[in-house]
């Protein structure tokens, strides 16, 4: 009975972590120094920055341009999530792009209102312009979101599944590079040609999806191969509890608690949000970052599995018939 206890007890500290690893990340959701464009003279600039900086503390981190096309060229990089653009007469224009990231696009919005309010324009409603939406088939985006708990489950299900039933270092870790091209085209061939989810190059998005599951499966192999079961779960929780509520593919980095956004972008999960992202609306801009995460992990999974498979012990070797033979004449 003790035993039972023990183990009831210890489950529910694991519903407890796990409550937490996917519920405090999202219940703080807030802007802090989310990238924004202005476009106006620098005066101009330099009050709305003010005036963002009363409305929202910290909230916003303002780099001012010098024109509209400044201001579209920016968030086409991935260098900002929008942009407001000034206008001598009238209320500014908001630029937002959805497909980055539909929560900053609705607080982009707000400032809208707030600023066509401010303006004496409110009558008229204010100005927005999505210059990067979401495909029809997806406008919210919700359907992209979805297929981020897909990412760490499926990388973790291949590396456990080659770690646990196929053996052989070498052999586990071909096995992943399989599993993860051929996880990666199934993927995108349900979001991008069946749902409509992602937009861009077909295998430019497919990749993507694959060196994720490759950058999570070889390293829980990795760790299999140096740890045993012990680092595989490791690796696993890691990446589930850590990874998944920290990618900020549901919101943005910039969304989560100080500092934790960006350390989710050093995971396979957040990695490889961002680079879809990229790949599907962006035309690959800002995509050097996460192929450099990415492919990190994927080198130290392989330096892991080797040093492990130098360190694991070698079975003896089976005696053959002939040896058989001999020490069956020598006792005679």
């Amino acid at each position: 009975m003790r035993r039972v206890i023990g183990i009831a007890l210890g489950l529910s500290v694991v519903i407890g972590v796990l409550v937490t690893a996917f519920v405090w990340p999202s219940s703080e959701i807030a802007p802090r120094d989310v990238l924004i464009a202005v476009a106006g003279p620098p005066e101009a600039a330099a009050a709305v920055s003010d005036q963002l900086e009363q409305a929202v503390p910290d909230g916003f981190s303002v780099d001012a341009v010098a024109s509209e096309q400044e201001a579209r060229d920016a968030i086409a990089d991935r260098d900002v999530y929008g942009a407001v653009v000034l206008s001598p007469s009238g209320p500014p224009t908001v630029l937002t792009a959805s497909s980055a990231s539909p929560v900053v696009a609705q607080l982009l919005q707000g400032v809208a209102t707030s600023m066509a309010a401010s303006s004496g324009e409110e009558a008229a409603g204010p100005v927005v312009e999505d210059v990067a939406p979401p495909p029809s088939d997806d406008p919210r985006g919700t359907g992209f979101s979805s297929g981020a708990l897909p990412l760490v489950i499926g990388g973790i299900a291949i590396g456990a599944a080659m770690s646990f039933v196929v053996s052989g270092v070498g052999r586990r870790l071909v096995g992943a590079s399989v599993a993860a091209l051929g996880g990666g085209a199934v993927a995108v061939a349900v979001m991008q040609s069946w749902l409509g989810v992602l937009d861009g190059n077909w295998w430019a998005n497919a990749g993507a999806y694959a060196l994720t599951l490759a950058a999570a499966s070889v390293t829980l192999i990795g760790l299999h191969a140096l740890l045993g079961h012990v680092g595989a779960a490791l690796g696993a929780a890691t990446f589930l509890l850590l990874g998944n509520p920290l990618s900020g593919i549901t919101s943005a980095p910039e969304l989560l608690p100080s500092g934790w956004g960006a350390f989710g972008q050093l995971l396979p999960p957040g990695a490889g949000g961002s680079l879809l992202r990229s790949t599907a609306f962006f035309d690959g801009a800002a995509a050097g970052q996460p192929v450099l995460v990415l492919s990190g992990w994927i080198v130290l999974g392989l330096v892991l599995a080797a040093v492990g498979a130098r360190r694991a012990p070698v079975a003896p070797a089976e005696p053959t018939s002939g040896d058989v033979e001999q020490v069956s004449f020598g006792r005679a």
